[in-house]
């Protein structure tokens, strides 16, 4: 019997010591996923070895316990993270930091009295501790907030969502008709799963909106832009010409770190991407890109040094010659918390996501807007349902309106992060303007300069049709010049009153080529006559307005005959017309000598240029109207060329008028803080805005 016994307490000691090393090589494995940050892979080995440590060991089964805590909290496991931060509690191997997360946990679940007590806690140890009292004041008032609702509607948009993560939502296209997103779905490619999150790395995906305003079935991006590794939480700069995003490439030795990358835009397609350097520290991770409205800074996240606290939003300025210096946005939006998902809307207020400022729960959306007194930024939290106790983040919203779409573990014991829609009816007024050549297209190359009255001096960009739209604040005047190489520029000025309903108020800006001739169009006179019609003035007052405008532009005005009649009498009278239009202006205020009249009669023809086919679908660009071309053509035709061969334009001569003295010096050098810089005119000129 002794003998028996014997060889069991043997049997025993081995099978002990067999668990014992099973734990410790669990331990590890889980230390060396850690050190690299596959989160799961590591709570994976953590969990196995403490379920192998006997009750007894009290101390390495509270050990254990917070790394398993520490790595469940980093993958959204949140109950899991609860009961083992409880489990480092009872185990006695807790400090005021095991209290401060499990607080964080809790106010994260919903469960507002547990966490304010873990919170008090925290701050009767550390009554400093920014995040503890941040995190009180939460536990406090989230259900009041929560009771006291807004005016925002939210919806669960199953369409995009799969069973896994889709998050960071951003429309794209000048009608937002295409909305892009992360998604970690089976559909994603590669085969491995991530020892991050246990799901298969991230990839980018699209769902289109038709002509209905149905949106498609959500599909990957068949360039390439999507790779084996993580891409996520994308953004597009103003023009729409290029995608940034954020990469995160696996590595089996070393941390994974974050980086931001750029792709191009060719042919409707996103290629592949390239990382953009923004400092040379290589363990510090750079994630979530937003680019500003003006396109003249990139926002991100990064745990860079010089930081308030873990994440903090930053910027980096982006010029024609690279990247400029970097700027952490600092108080009031930084925290010793996490800032992250930086996004804006038109309008400028920038969005972003933060669990360090008093909210609802985990991640909580803020609005941080200028004020136009002090020039700093004010937050506002938006409320509830937009925020929630779970992360709420990576707003994107449909042109000026606040609507759209935004990501949120709402609801989801998994802790994955799914698609919303919402909006906030509300009084939006708008400026759209269409910037294109007379006579001509539209001129996505060219730049609106927008002042106002209420200090508002901002830089528009012009999409691929033209167009530009920008949110106005009403009870403002605004001024709004366009500008394009190789073209005068053209101003416009506008009101906005106060009204019940959201506004639209539509623009045009024709510029004049200063290379071709421009036609003035309606100008009328009386027959066989030099006599202006007074049909004509319209069209004469924007000629002067155009003049006083470019007040260093000279231009030859002249007049055009058809055929019919003799050389002579064509030419005197095309003389005389572009004589008396000459008198006209100089009467409305513009001077003598930047006026040429000249009459042509007849023998300059009009050139047709494309624009005029679409009209004429007969013509062909660089027909000219010829007394032979035109006599080939049947009546109804020919009297349509003769029509347009009866003409006033003009030709810019020069565009430096009276800007030098005798010397050549500059007469009025433009003062830095009033001038609008522009591209107008060959030789480039200044226009200071009254």
């Amino acid at each position: 019997m002794k003998r028996k016994l014997s060889s069991i307490t043997i049997i025993l000691a081995i099978a002990l010591l067999t668990v014992a090393c099973g734990a410790e090589r669990n331990m590890k494995k889980g230390e060396k996923y850690l050190a690299i940050g596959e989160y799961y892979d590591a709570a994976d080995e953590f969990k196995q070895a403490y379920s192998k440590t006997p009750p007894k060991e009290r101390e390495k089964r509270g050990q254990r316990a917070a790394k398993m805590a520490m790595c469940y909290e980093r993958i959204n496991s949140h109950q899991k993270a609860i009961a083992a931060y409880r489990n480092v509690i009872r185990y006695k191997q807790d400090n005021p930091e095991t209290h401060l997360s499990l607080a964080r946990l809790l106010l994260k679940n919903g469960s507002y009295k547990e966490a304010a007590r873990e919170f008090q806690s925290v701050l009767d140890t550390m009554p400093d501790n920014e995040l503890a009292k941040n995190g009180l004041k939460s536990a406090l008032t989230a259900q009041k907030l929560k009771e006291k609702g807004s005016r925002y509607t939210v919806k669960k948009m199953d369409l995009f969502n799969s069973r896994r993560a889709d998050y960071s939502p951003m429309l794209f296209g000048e009608e937002y008709d295409k909305l892009y997103f992360t998604s970690t779905r089976n559909d994603a490619q590669g085969d491995e799963l991530s020892g991050i999150t246990g799901t298969k790395n991230g990839d980018i995906f699209y769902s289109e909106k038709d002509d209905k305003g149905k949106w498609s079935k959500p599909i990957s991006i068949e360039s390439g832009l999507n790779t084996e590794y993580d891409e996520g939480a994308c953004c597009f700069s103003p023009d729409l010409r290029d995608m940034y995003l954020t990469q995160c490439v696996s590595d089996p030795s070393y941390p994974r770190y974050a980086t931001i990358v750029k792709s191009p835009r060719s042919d409707a397609a996103w290629g592949k991407a390239t990382k953009i350097d923004i400092t040379r520290d290589t363990l510090s991770s750079y994630a979530h890109p937003a680019i500003s409205p003006d396109g003249e800074w990139l926002y991100f996240t990064s745990d860079m040094p010089g930081g308030k606290g873990g994440l903090d939003i930053w910027r980096i300025r982006l010029t024609s010659a690279g990247l400029g210096g970097v700027e952490n946005l600092g108080e009031p939006i930084n925290t010793e918390g996490d800032e992250m998902f930086p996004t804006f809307r038109q309008n400028g207020d920038l969005y972003f996501s933060s669990n360090g400022h008093p909210g609802m729960g985990g991640l909580d959306i803020f609005i941080a807007s200028t004020d136009k007194n002090t020039k700093r930024y004010k937050l506002e939290h938006p409320g509830y349902p937009l925020n929630s106790q779970g992360d709420d983040f990576g707003m994107t919203f449909e042109g000026p309106h606040n609507r759209g779409f935004f990501s949120s573990n709402r609801g989801d014991g998994r802790g994955w992060d799914h698609i919303y829609s919402f909006e906030k009816p509300e009084i939006v007024q708008t400026v759209k303007g269409w910037v294109y050549e007379m006579e001509g297209y539209e001129l996505p190359a060219a730049q609106v300069y927008m002042v106002g009255n209420d200090g508002t001096n901002l830089k528009l960009s012009v999409k691929g049709d033209g167009s530009f739209t920008q949110v106005v604040n009403p009870g403002t005047d605004y001024i709004l010049m366009a500008t394009c190489k190789g073209f005068l520029n053209h101003k416009e000025e506008i009101s906005i009153k106060e009204t019940e309903e959201s506004e639209e108020h539509v623009l045009q800006f024709p510029l004049a080529s200063i290379r071709v001739p421009v036609l003035i169009d309606n100008i009328f006179y009386d027959f066989d006559k030099y006599t202006l019609k007074p049909e004509s003035t319209t069209a004469l007052d924007e000629l002067v307005k155009l003049l006083q405008e470019n007040p260093n532009v000279t231009i030859e005005l002249s007049a055009h005959c058809d055929y019919r009649g003799s050389d002579a009498y064509n030419k005197t009278l095309s003389q005389k017309r572009a004589e008396t239009v000459v008198k006209y202006l100089i009467e409305h205020g513009i001077e003598a000598e930047r006026l040429t009249p000249m009459g042509y009669g007849k023998e300059k023809p009009k050139t047709i240029r494309k624009k005029l086919t679409e009209k004429y679908n007969w013509l062909k660009e660089g027909d000219v109207l010829t007394e032979d071309f035109i006599k080939q053509l049947d009546e109804e035709k020919q009297e349509i060329c003769n029509q347009l061969n009866r003409r006033t334009e003009f030709i810019v001569l020069r565009t430096t008028y009276g800007m030098f003295d005798e010397k050549g010096n500059l007469k009025n050098p433009p003062k830095p803080k009033e001038t609008i810089e522009s591209d107008g005119g060959e030789d480039g000129f200044d226009i200071i805005l009254d």
